[in-house]
Parts: structure tokens; C-alpha cells; sequence
């Protein structure tokens, strides 16, 4: 078995842009592994700094399996004549083939046809001639031509490339540099050329120079030495996105302690850690209490700071940041939202839709509406109108200007400080959430109104133009805010119809899609986020999937109840009669006919007819209190009368008259036992495991 290490040497690479690189990187060389047929059981990683893309194959083959290729050429009829001679087809195809005419075989099918065996080639040679074809396939956000025009692309200047097959160097170019041994350490603490011989002496090689290859020792020594630095009873508030910026744009990183004055501290904490966090990209410390410190952490890609010239940097520019932050903070005081409200006509939401001025218009349409559909009392219904109204005029600030990931955040702080009283300053700090897949919904039914509205407003006006996402394009991350919409209504339990959503976004002409859109989101909510298995899901959306947080009610139900046996051999029932029905295709007209009672068969039909009108009325009680599992083992209750019937009934009987009533009997029966879900989707569990 061979082991390869591949280097990229680069100019430094966005942090933001590492991260992908490494799974993509590691992506196409495995599919270059199999498209070679030397993936087998190699093991592959791919390691990065700013200055290089590391990759390791531990386990690759020596050399690819031989193997035998069969070339077919035209029928034995075609290629030889009545006496047994080659015609022009045959000597062709021997021709082309490089073989004399009787080394063709026939085929079971009658043609022509000749076996080779070809033999493997070397993995070296393969390598050397797909790697450079390999990293240039790499996929940035952006790339650029740096040898010139019609030169190979890559996201920065690659300087040097290291490419060692059992620690020979397999030859090749990339970008115009040759490949070789020799790597280059730390810019400024390493030295090199630094000649290697394969993985092991690389990684020495770099570790003596200053460079931790290891993303993770890299992410351990930040915060290991960020919480050894900390005063007694501080500590860091960790952010995940910016501990990995930071890895990505260190390569030795080393944790210093920074402080401000206190002063700075009278301004909201959400002000002061965007500046520290997006700015400077410096953690904040907080107390034992959570509040937080006038301390910093900041992250150096350096082996020390022993004269604290680093640390004094630091605290000079973040002192001028928050000095800007606090010059915004007084000067948007002189204008309060309300009176900002008429400057939004200045601030343009998207060229078709108008200004924020017009998005804001739309907006209190939109919240007003939703106040009726959900039934709110004046009292919330109007605090959720004076937060729209005001929601988008932070947009006109300075402070968010200069800061604009504080947008609704800072409208919020501003509200307050200004009396417009907690439920409506909240609502306009929470508009924008959710603000992904896992963050919180904003933390009243006024701001729920205000996120909805501001969400449903520009869903419906982009599909009003026909702008709807593709897998490709997601103009305003439309994708978020139909996902938003969803976890709002879901996860606040708000009864509110997909139809009603949709009527309340005015798409227009595209309504049906924008349905179809919330759709999917919805089922994608309930099988990533709600846990619950595909069939289930299918289930319950097939019976009905007017109404989200009833459809959540139903799946948890259905997903309590579904692996007792009763429910499981109903749901086998339930398959039994869809299968009856749809042979005697009567399934898309399900009770056209009525049922005559006087035709019901004494004894297992009768039973199961008389079984089902008590349960029904059962049913209809749990239901309308949304007691849904209640009304499952109620028509759990059923089983036996069922399994009687079909042993005892033979619905598809001679007789017309009473296989139609039959048939109708099944067909009236599947509509009321399937009002909380399609029973017949319901997909056995032959491991007997529970699944929600």
C-alpha cells in the first residue's frame, strides 16, 4: 500500500473560504480515487492553514487492478459470408482491433467480439497526471487569474507544492509551479525551504516552524489559553463562528488579554460585542453573573507578546471603535424612530418593490391581517402595529450604517431608551428572527406578528414578480424567511392555515407556488427539527395539511401511538382497504355511492358497521379538543371488528349490488378514520424499534 501527501503552498486564504476548501479538496480527490479505481480502502484528510491545503491518502493500492475489456464489433452473419470467408466488416473490426481476423470470438448474441486483458497502471503515474486537475477544481466563492489571461484560476498566488507518493516526488505543474519536496514554515516565526521525506517528517517539519497543522490543536490552544490568562471569576464568551474564523487565520495563534475602560460599559452590551466580535474579532469577557467586563481576548498569529506592544494595539484601535460607537449612539438620539419613519422613503427595499418607506406599507397590511386571523385582542394587535411601524427605521441610523449586522437589534435598544415601553421595543428587536435553523423565535406574540408580517410581506412580493428560489438563486434569502415563517407559526403554536399565510403575503399569480414552498419547509421542519420519521409525516400531511401546528399535534400522536400492535395491524388493514379500493377503482371517487344498510351482512359486517359509528362519534369529541391520540386508540379499538371482517367478508362478491355497497361501506370508512392521518402510508417496523 502507498501513501500520498499533497501540499498547496499559497498566499494567504480567506478564513471565511478554508473551511470549504478542505471538504471540497477532500470531495474530488476521493471521486478522482474512484474514477481511477484506486479508492479501495484508502483513508483521506485534508488539513489547512491560511497559507496551505494539506491533503493525506493513507492505504492507497500500488497500482490499479487489471482488468478485461470486451469490444463487440458487428453480427457473425455481417462478417462472414455463406462460405465461411470474412467480409469487409470483419476485417475492419479486426483492423481497428490490432488482432488478425481468427482471434474474433462470437458472442451469445451472434455478434463479433474480442476479450482483452488490459493491465493496470501504476498509482504514480495516474496521480501525477489528475492531482494539479484536481486542486484547480477546488470550488471558491470567487477565484483569480494570477499568471495571466487564460492562465489556470485559484483563489490566491500558489507559491510552492509538495507532492510525495512513499516519499518520491511525483512530478507534475500546477499554475505554473513544479512540485517537490520542499515546504516553508510560520511567515514570519518559520523559516524554510524545508525539505521533507513524507507525513511524518512534514508534520515535525512544520511543527518545528511554527505551524499547528491540526485545525483542532489549533481551536484547543486558543481556548486553553484564553482561560488561563482570565482574571479570577471571569470567563470567555465563546462563539463558535469566531473561534473558527480564527483558527483559519492563524497558523501558531497565541490568546491575549486586553482591557478598556469601564466607561465604554454605560453603552449596550449588544453594541459593544458586535464591535469586539465582528469588527475586531476579539471574544468578550463576562463575569460570574454573565454581565459584561471591560476585559478582551484577542487572538495573534504570533509566538508571544512579551513586551505587550500587541496588546497595547489592540486596545488603541478598539478604543477608537467604541468611541465611534458611542458618537452614533448620542447623535441618533436627536431623532426618535417615529420621526424617522419618512427617511425610509430614501432607503430602497428592492428596485420592483420600492422603498422601506413602501416595504413598511406592506408590512402593517400584513400585521394587520395576521391580527385577525389569530384572534389577538386590541391591546396586542396594537403593539404589534407600533413595532412594524418602527421596525425598519434603525435603517437610517448611523449606528447601524457603520454597524449594520446591529439592524433591529439596535431599533430595539433605541425604542427603549426613547419609552416606547418593553413588549413593542422587544417585538422590534426580535422582527428578524428566526435568523436560522436553530436560533430562537422572537419572544412575544408582538414580535411574532412583527416577523411574520415582515417575512410573509417579502416572500409574497418576490413570488408576486416570479423571483422564486432555485437550488441556484435565493434572492433575500427567501429560503430562510419561508423557514422562518414556519418555526414561528409551529413553535408559538399559532393556529393560523397555510392558506391564510399565503392569502396575508399577496403573491398574487404565485400563490400556489409560494404554498407548495411553505409546504416543504414544513415537512422539512418536521422531519429535521421535529424528529419524526418520513412516513409519519407523510401520513399526517396527506390527511390534512391546512393548519401547521395542528399537523404537529397529529404527528405527535400518531408517532405515540404507532408502534403498540393494535395500531400497527390497523395500519396493515388500512393498506388492505386503499388496495381493495383502488382495484375496483373506486378510490378517487370515495363515497359517491351511498350505503344501504339493509344490504350489510349480518354478523362480521354488521359488528364492524355498528363498531364504527359509536367510534366515530368518539372521534369527533377528541378531535375537536385536538385530543388526537386519544382518537387513535379509539380507532385502535377497532382491530378486531376489522380483522373479523376480513376474514369473514368477501367484498369483491358476484353480486353487484352488494359489492358496490361494500366497496362503499370501505370507501366511507377510510374518510372517517382518516381525518388525523393516512393510516395506509404507514410503513411496517419489522425491528419492532420505536420510531417517532
Amino acid at each position: 500500500m502507498s501513501d500520498l501527501l499533497l501540499e498547496v503552498g499559497t498566499e494567504e486564504i480567506p478564513a471565511r473560504m478554508i473551511s470549504g476548501a478542505r471538504r471540497d479538496l477532500k470531495r474530488r480527490f476521493i471521486d478522482c480515487l474512484r474514477d481511477l479505481g484506486l479508492e479501495g480502502g484508502a483513508r483521506v484528510s485534508v488539513e489547512a492553514t491560511p497559507r496551505r491545503l494539506a491533503l493525506f491518502a493513507d492505504g492507497l493500492p500500488r497500482k490499479q487492478e487489471d482488468r478485461v475489456v470486451t469490444l463487440r464489433g458487428p453480427s457473425r452473419k455481417v462478417g462472414f459470408d455463406a462460405d465461411g470467408n470474412p467480409t469487409r466488416a470483419a476485417l475492419g473490426f479486426a483492423r481497428k482491433a490490432g488482432v488478425p481476423v481468427g482471434e474474433l470470438e462470437s458472442g451469445a448474441d451472434g455478434r463479433l467480439m474480442l476479450r482483452r486483458r488490459i493491465a493496470g497502471r501504476g498509482t504514480g503515474g495516474l496521480l501525477a497526471e489528475r492531482l494539479a486537475q484536481v486542486v484547480l477544481a477546488v470550488r471558491f466563492p470567487r477565484s483569480m487569474y494570477w499568471e495571466g489571461k487564460g492562465s489556470p484560476r485559484f483563489i490566491r498566488p500558489i507559491r510552492w507544492v509538495v507532492a510525495l507518493l512513499d516519499g518520491e516526488v511525483l512530478p507534475f505543474e500546477l499554475a505554473g509551479v513544479v512540485s517537490g519536496h520542499s515546504t516553508w514554515g510560520h511567515r514570519r516565526l518559520g523559516s524554510g525551504p524545508l525539505a521533507v521525506s513524507g507525513a511524518e517528517s512534514y508534520r515535525r517539519a512544520l511543527g518545528d516552524n511554527a505551524v499547528i497543522l491540526s485545525s483542532e490543536e489549533r481551536s484547543r490552544k486558543i481556548l486553553c489559553e484564553a482561560e488561563a490568562i482570565l482574571p479570577a471569576g471571569c470567563r470567555l464568551r465563546k462563539n463558535s463562528r469566531l473561534l473558527e474564523t480564527l483558527v483559519n487565520e492563524t497558523e501558531f495563534p497565541t490568546a491575549i488579554l486586553g482591557s478598556f475602560d469601564p466607561g465604554y460599559l454605560s453603552l449596550p452590551e449588544e453594541v459593544l460585542e458586535t464591535v469586539m466580535l465582528v469588527h475586531q474579532k476579539y471574544f468578550a469577557v463576562e463575569d460570574g453573573s454573565g454581565a459584561m467586563t471591560n476585559r478582551f481576548v484577542a487572538v495573534a498569529n504570533s509566538g508571544g507578546d512579551a513586551t505587550g506592544e500587541i496588546q497595547r494595539g489592540h486596545e488603541r484601535v478598539l478604543r477608537a471603535r467604541f468611541n465611534d460607537a458611542r458618537f452614533f449612539w448620542d447623535f441618533d438620539q436627536r431623532s426618535t424612530l417615529l420621526e424617522r419613519v419618512e427617511d425610509l422613503k430614501a432607503v430602497t427595499f428592492q428596485a420592483a418593490l420600492g422603498s422601506y418607506w413602501d416595504k413598511t406599507e406592506s408590512n402593517l397590511e400584513a400585521a394587520r391581517a395576521l391580527a385577525i386571523a389569530l384572534g389577538l385582542n386590541t391591546e396586542v394587535a396594537e403593539r404589534a402595529q407600533r413595532a412594524v411601524r418602527l421596525a425598519k427605521c434603525d435603517l437610517t441610523t448611523e449606528m447601524v450604517g457603520e454597524f449594520p449586522e446591529l439592524q433591529g437589534k439596535i431599533g430595539g435598544l433605541y425604542a427603549t431608551a426613547q419609552g416606547e415601553g418593553g413588549h413593542v421595543a422587544h417585538a422590534i428587536y426580535d422582527h428578524y428572527l428566526p435568523l436560522g435553523a436553530a436560533g430562537p423565535v422572537p419572544r412575544s406574540t408582538a414580535g411574532c406578528v412583527a416577523s411574520l408580517a415582515d417575512k410573509l410581506s417579502t416572500l409574497g412580493g418576490m413570488f408576486g414578480l416570479g423571483l422564486i428560489p432555485t437550488s441556484s438563486k435565493d434572492p433575500l434569502a427567501l429560503r430562510r424567511a419561508a423557514f422562518g415563517v414556519i418555526r414561528i407559526v409551529v413553535e408559538s403554536a399559532m393556529p393560523v392555515s397555510l392558506n391564510r399565510l399565503v392569502e396575508i403575503s399577496r403573491a398574487g399569480k404565485h400563490e400556489t407556488h409560494l404554498h407548495s414552498y411553505l409546504l416543504e419547509r414544513l415537512r422539512h421542519w418536521l422531519q429535521t427539527r421535529g424528529g419524526f420519521s418520513a412516513d409519519v409525516v407523510q401520513a399526517v400531511l396527506a390527511a390534512s395539511d391546512a393548519v401547521p401546528v395542528d399537523v404537529l399535534s397529529r404527528a405527535r400522536a400518531l408517532a405515540a401511538v404507532r408502534t403498540t400492535p393494535d395500531f400497527e395491524s390497523l395500519a396493515v388493514s388500512f393498506k388492505r382497504i386503499r388496495n381493495i379500493l383502488e382495484h375496483a377503482e373506486v378510490a378517487g371517487s370515495i363515497g359517491a355511492h351511498e350505503l344501504d344498510t339493509d344490504l350489510l351482512e349480518q354478523g362480521a359486517e354488521a359488528e364492524l358497521h355498528a363498531a364504527l359509528q359509536s367510534v366515530a362519534i368518539r372521534i369527533a369529541e377528541h378531535n375537536a379538543r385536538q385530543d388526537y391520540e386519544a382518537s387513535l386508540r379509539e380507532i385502535a379499538v377497532l382491530r378486531p371488528a376489522l380483522d373479523r371482517y376480513f376474514d369473514d367478508v368477501l367484498v369483491m362478491t358476484d353480486d353487484e349490488a352488494v359489492r358496490r355497497n361494500r366497496l362503499a361501506f370501505l370507501a366511507g370508512l377510510l374518510v372517517k378514520l382518516s381525518t388525523i392521518a393516512d393510516f395506509a402510508i404507514i410503513a411496517p417496523d419489522p425491528a419492532g424499534k420505536k420510531r417517532r
